[in-house]
């Protein structure tokens, strides 16, 4: 017998838009029913509704968060808790290491409402990284994990997770790109390199700041032209500190955030992604184009395996250096086939399916019980 449950899914960035839509579409198609909650963590509401709107993932709700630390923090916080409160689930299912990932995940339990985690068991290992803490208070809280890749499911295994509740689904996020087509470009018809570049990490720190402006002006010098769509806490950085001045070159377009259909495209006729953003490993993977890591860690390991992802922060000059040398590296003939021809490792694109497949059965009812262990004979759990 099929089961039809009640889902509270949460969502507050671009990247979660764009890798829940076709999971909740998923669980309708099968039929859940689905609550869908904008957390107001999008820094451009404006840019969120039109994404939403885009891919088909209008929310039942939306809360809206104070501009200012720590009270968007509480609120976000506040509003999860209303928010199953008041839509009663039977299950909340959020993605990814947002912090809007631990609010709900936390909210769920203090409810005694199951949790289930999509894109779970990614590690960078990098404990200095708000979303490792997220992601790992998301593993705790879960009954089930729903993990991209099997070394994401290892990464759970070894943190003492149990088997029955780790499904390995691949990532939503090549769903999408099935559902709107998208195709790899030839490599001899690429050109360019893609920018991005948001992290606090990176554009926070005024010396990090500068050797990302440097990088991008060596890499239109030395690459090929650069785009750059300028995210708008890099872009304050920028102006603030007066390097946008810098980027001021021929071979360098700056735009602000692009819309997504036109990111992808831009990505795909590309000959190089530098960034600072998983989703863009993932999407570059299904494009087969190679991608320089502005990090020193990635939780998103099989590229980095396969060859076709190269790990070279900001945190020094030499390290700012092994940027262009890796970059050129994959913009060279023989990095730009081995980019074309390695396959995807994140997914078949049926992830939604397969998650709202998990839900519906029934066998599924004894991995979401939250039962207190009875260990009143004495036995001890070791």
């Amino acid at each position: 017998m099929s089961r039809s449950r009640h889902v509270l899914v949460p969502f507050g960035t671009r990247p979660e838009v764009v890798k829940l839509a076709p999971v909740v579409a998923a669980m309708l198609a099968a039929g859940h029913r689905v609550t869908t909650v904008d957390t107001g963590q999008h820094t451009d509401p404006a840019l969120a509704s039109s994404l939403q709107e885009a891919l088909g993932l209008v929310p039942t709700h939306r809360y809206r968060l104070p501009a200012e630390q720590p009270a968007r923090t509480g609120a976000l916080h506040a509003d999860a808790a209303d928010a199953v409160a008041r839509f009663a689930p039977d299950l909340v299912l959020a993605l990814g290491d947002t912090n809007t990932v631990p609010a709900y995940a936390l909210a769920a339990r203090g409810a005694g409402v199951p949790f289930a985690h999509v894109e779970a068991g990614l590690r960078s290992l990098n404990m200095r990284s708000v979303e490792e803490v997220n992601r790992r208070v998301a593993a705790a809280a879960a009954q089930l994990h729903f993990a991209p890749t099997r070394r994401a499911a290892a990464f759970l295994a070894a943190e003492g997770v149990e088997p029955e509740r780790v499904f390995v689904v691949g990532n939503p996020v090549v769903d999408t790109l099935v559902a709107r087509g998208v195709t790899p470009t030839p490599v001899d018809e690429r050109d360019g390199v893609l920018v991005t570049a948001h992290r606090p990490t990176n554009v926070d720190d005024p010396a990090r700041l500068a050797r990302l402006v440097a990088v991008v002006r060596s890499l239109a010098e030395r690459v090929g032209a650069v785009t750059f769509p300028v995210h708008p806490r890099t872009a304050a950085r920028l102006s603030a500190s007066g390097l946008d001045r810098e980027l001021d070159h021929p071979a360098i377009t700056l735009t602000g955030p692009m819309d997504y259909d036109k990111l992808l495209v831009t990505l795909a006729s590309s000959r190089l992604a530098v960034t600072d953003s998983g989703g863009i490993q993932e999407e570059a993977a299904y494009l087969g184009v190679p991608v320089v890591v502005l990090r020193s860690s990635t939780p998103r390991w099989e590229g980095v395996e396969a060859g076709t992802t190269t790990l070279a922060g900001l945190a020094d000059d030499a390290a700012g250096a092994a940027v262009l040398t890796a970059a050129l590296a994959h913009a060279s003939p023989a990095g730009q086939e081995r980019a074309a021809s390695a396959p995807c490792p994140y997914g078949d694109g049926t992830t939604g399916a397969q998650v709202a497949a998990i839900l519906a059965d029934e066998r599924t009812d004894a991995l979401l019980a939250l039962t207190e262990p009875d260990h009143t004979d004495g036995h001890l759990p070791w």
